[in-house]
């Protein structure tokens, strides 16, 4: 769907950035911006950014910035269309009728084609376990014990053993076989066509955070029948593994303060049906960075209830590692005797699951008894070994307090001495260059310069264009003293040029925006780099005439760079002569004026 720019702009002016985004979000005032941990990436520093007065965001730590539309589109994983949409029914703002001419057929997001017969095949299944052929998938979910309303819940179904019904049922809703191949419910075959690998088997829908269905997991039916017990949807266009949780779109909406992490499908619908609406699951591969960044835009606090073998262990130390980078606390809910959440449900309750949730133990404590496993802690040489070892995990711990903590907590637990322990530590991060995130300062000229970087004299150069875009944003007044000395094509960088071109027109008519300007660009790096030409770090400068000599000294690189430049091209490019000449008077004038604040 197209809307106009108008109505683009009303409904990003009517919707506050810091409003929405601290409803995401915890923000804290700082000076005259506002600041949080980034919710798109782990830290444990706050380095994300957001200006009230420009109406953008901006994360020094990751790069990631952009509007309040870009914010919505990442944060809720959604298209441009969406995020408007949201935004428009907070705002109360009633966007146009969506017409569908030919052409707006043709254009129609491709994404809600796949949505749309992912949702068809979910309906189809749903039914098809309810009707006569769902009888001994009905009687597997019955010895399961689940209840007709989790499932309900969850939208199970079940893909019958002719799985072709399901292409006749598609094609009949006017499904091209492309469009299904592509939504992962079936896949090419030579001699037999189309045909889909969901047959005889129980589905689990899997629904991104606003419940729509992205795709399926499948629990086979048959003892005899060939495939793996579980199998998942392929990764599409709007299935990605990696950023998806199994029940998030349930979970989200849970006031635990917590969130359950499991390995299984019905691993989550158990706790579901126990009231632990908080537990959502990987699908199908071993958590990741992506799926922690999901889980933090909603708690800090992960619980891991994975499988008590070996395998389990092992992801849970894997987990840790991933929650930790993203700065969140995980605890380990202690499964025995049972091997995992479904069959300790069935065999002990709610109320002692209840109970090992309230004893859950420190993943660090969790991760060094796990590490004494392997070592023979009779043998003296072997216990060094151990407690050198555990000496060099507690240098992870960058803060002295925490990690005085921690030394305390193991010397007391393994017997032993405090100051001895300490003493191991200190010299352990002497030998391995310190505790971790050592803090390194640099000393940066008042211009705001800084010639660090693999090209030095490139990356001066769009530096000096970052920092007078930044300069006309805080100050667009000076625009008016500078504009015969200055112009788009002074910016080599093309990105930075196109904001300028904008950037200028916009101060000419009065009605610049900063966040509009970023929705010129619709690649999401591209967005973040355009975010940044509004947000670079200005030199503190306490007087006027220190910041009218910053911004002349800027002001001057930016256009002998652009000279350069085109001196440099000029023998390649005729009209790079033309600037060039015009370039250098511009220099030599500019030198000579003094551009004043007042």
């Amino acid at each position: 769907m197209y809307y106009p720019e108008e109505i683009v702009e009303e409904v990003r002016q009517r919707n506050d950035i810091v409003d929405v985004i601290s409803g995401y979000v915890g923000l804290s005032k700082r000076g005259s911006n506002y600041v949080c941990c980034c919710p798109f990436h782990g830290e444990k520093t706050p380095s994300f950014y957001v200006s009230r007065s420009k109406q953008i965001y901006k994360c020094f730590g990751c790069g990631e910035g952009g509007n309040v539309t870009t914010f919505v589109m990442k944060y809720e994983n959604c298209t441009f269309p969406e995020a408007l949409k949201l935004l428009a029914e907070r705002a109360g703002v009633k966007l146009p009728e969506e017409t569908y001419s030919e052409e707006a057929k043709r254009r129609e997001s491709r994404r809600q084609q796949l949505l749309a017969v992912n949702k068809e095949a979910a309906k189809f299944y749903y039914y098809q376990l309810r009707g006569e052929r769902g009888a001994k998938a009905r009687e597997y979910l019955d010895k399961r014990a689940l209840s007709n309303e989790t499932r309900k819940s969850f939208g199970l179904g079940f893909a019958p053993v002719r799985g072709e019904e399901l292409l006749l049922y598609l094609r009949q809703k006017g499904f091209t076989d492309d469009l299904i191949r592509d939504a992962g419910l079936a896949k090419a075959d030579e001699r037999r066509g189309t045909v889909t690998q969901f047959w005889n088997r129980v589905m689990f829908p899997i629904q991104d955070i606003n419940h729509r269905v992205i795709g399926f997991g499948g629990r086979i039916m048959g003892t005899d029948d060939k495939g793996p017990k579980y199998l998942n949807s392929p990764e599409t266009e709007i299935f990605d593994k990696s950023r998806n949780l199994y029940g998030m779109n349930l979970a989200r909406s849970s006031r635990a303060g917590n969130m359950i992490l499991c390995e299984g499908y019905m691993d989550v619908i158990s706790m579901h049906q126990a009231g632990f609406a908080q537990a959502v699951a990987s699908l199908g591969t071993a958590f990741t960075p992506g799926q922690a960044g999901l889980i933090k835009k909603y708690t800090k606090e992960v619980l891991l209830a994975y499988d008590s073998d070996g395998a389990g262990v092992k992801a849970a130390l894997r987990a840790i590692g991933i929650l930790r980078d993203a700065g969140m606390s995980g605890k380990i809910i202690n499964m025995s005797p049972y091997k995992d959440p479904d069959e300790f449900m069935k065999n002990l309750g709610k109320e002692a699951f209840q109970e090992r949730i309230e004893h859950a133990e420190n993943s660090f404590l969790f991760e060094i008894r796990m590490l004494e496993r392997d070592f023979d802690m009779n043998d003296p040489e072997e216990k060094t070994n151990f407690h050198n070892h555990i000496a060099r995990r507690l240098c992870d711990f960058g803060e002295d307090v925490e990690r005085e903590n921690y030394i305390e907590a193991i010397a007391d637990k393994y017997h032993i001495g405090f100051e001895n322990l300490r003493k191991l530590v200190v010299n352990m991060a002497a030998k391995t260059g310190g505790y971790a995130v050592a803090l390194v300062s640099r000393e940066r000229p008042k211009s705001g310069m800084n010639s660090r970087g693999k090209n030095p004299a490139q990356e001066n150069a769009r530096k000096a264009q970052r920092l007078l875009l930044t300069w006309l944003t805080d100050y667009p007044q000076l625009y008016e003293k500078v504009k015969s000395y200055i112009s788009p094509d002074d910016f080599t960088d093309e990105l930075y040029r196109k904001v300028a071109q904008r950037m200028f027109a916009d101060i000419e008519k009065g009605q610049f925006h900063p966040a509009g300007i970023i929705d010129l660009f619709d690649d999401e790096k591209e967005q973040s780099e355009a975010a940044s030409l509004f947000t670079t770090q200005l030199p503190e400068l306490e007087t006027v005439q220190e910041k009218e000599k910053a911004f002349h000294d800027i002001l001057v690189r930016v256009k002998k760079n652009s000279y350069e430049h085109y001196l440099e091209r000029s023998g390649v490019e005729i009209a790079a002569l033309s600037i060039a000449v015009e370039g250098k008077k511009a220099l030599e004038e500019l030198n000579k004026t003094h551009i004043s604040f007042n």
